[in-house]
């Protein structure tokens, strides 16, 4: 049997997340635990407009999360270190005949970093899958779905610092993981783009998810991460990532329409150089989930993402305090897509 994973665009039905539990992303002291519960709310509530969500709690924040979340938000349990379902999820795909699977990674807490915990949400995967009804594709490579974007016809989108990273799958090769790609997600034509953003590859990164640098909102259009200022990192980055894209093309053979979205124009938090990214968007059913940071590029970023999505409203939702724990609005979700 094949599989395909769908664009983000196809109907869907439901969108899922988790809530932050005690651990190193919810924060310290009571006014941080607060702002990362209502930030992820914020985003569940935003999703929900559009189509249903169902939300995966720790059993001893349950009653907790529903005091932040409202009643026609679907909660169901089970043990948890951390609250990135892109990553700890499953990526959902369709089979031949339109029905819906579920691919489930090796999540190792991207690349068994020391101060990672994944010994429950390792499981989140197979929880999911069980969980939605659909059959559960076991994977053995570590990945996460914030490692690969794709078009929906076989074009995938990854980051050689993630796939080939030795805490992640250090004796495979580009071709072994192209071939697992295929038989779970229906790769075709897989683009390996060098790396990440410079924060995102940094101690408490990813190693470089795709998810924050490039995304594909149509076949044969890719929208860029570009940070237009010289002083941040990050411009030399979006460069090398542009170059890389122009020299490519689609599974189809076409050169690249690429659109490029500026990065908000803050450069630095109190940790440094931000990764701070409008790429990282949700598309839901008629609409789409997008980042703001109270930034000046913030309506030029949304008037793209508008032109780009058409007949889709544009949602935003203050990132700061999600990109302060280490990722952005499409890192806490993960889209169901509807059987054809």
């Amino acid at each position: 049997m094949t599989f395909l994973m769908p664009a983000e665009t196809a109907p869907q039905e439901k969108v899922w997340m988790a809530f932050p539990c005690e651990g190193y992303s919810l924060g310290a002291d009571e006014a941080a635990k607060d702002e990362a519960r209502s930030t992820w709310a914020a985003v569940a509530h935003a999703v929900r407009e559009f189509e249903p969500v169902t939300v995966v709690v720790d059993p001893a924040e349950t009653a907790i999360a529903r005091k932040y979340l409202s009643a026609d938000i679907e909660i169901t349990e089970t043990p948890l270190n951390d609250a990135w379902m892109r990553d700890i999820g499953p990526t959902f795909v369709h089979a031949e005949d339109g029905s819906v699977a579920a691919v489930d990674w090796v999540f190792n807490g991207w690349g068994a970093q020391d101060w990672a915990q994944w010994d429950k949400d390792s499981s989140v995967g197979e929880f999911v899958a069980s969980r939605s009804g659909v059959p559960r594709i076991a994977s053995p490579m570590v990945n996460e779905g914030g490692g690969i974007q794709v078009d929906g016809t076989g074009t995938v989108l990854v980051t050689e610092t993630v796939q080939l990273d030795p805490g992640r799958n250090p004796d495979l090769t580009k071709a072994d993981v192209e071939a697992e790609l295929a038989r779970t997600i229906g790769a075709k034509h897989v683009i390996w783009l060098p790396r990440g953003l410079t924060r995102d590859s940094q101690r408490f990164g990813t190693r470089g998810h795709v998810d924050i640098v490039a995304a594909i909102p149509t076949p044969g259009t890719v929208m860029v991460h570009v940070q237009r200022d010289p002083a941040h990192p990050d411009f030399d980055v979006s460069k090398l990532v542009l170059e890389t894209l122009r020299n490519s093309h689609d599974g189809h053979g076409n050169e690249w329409t690429i659109v490029e979205v500026p990065a908000p124009s803050v450069l630095k938090d109190a940790e440094g150089f931000v990764d701070y990214s409008y790429i990282n968007h949700l598309v839901v059913n008629g609409g789409v989930i997008a980042c703001s940071y109270d930034d000046p590029n913030d309506a030029e970023a949304t008037s793209i993402l508008q032109q780009q999505y058409p007949g889709r409203k544009v949602v935003t939702v203050d990132a700061r305090p999600i990109f302060e724990r280490g990722g952005g609005i499409h890192c806490i979700t993960q889209q169901q897509p509807a059987a054809r």
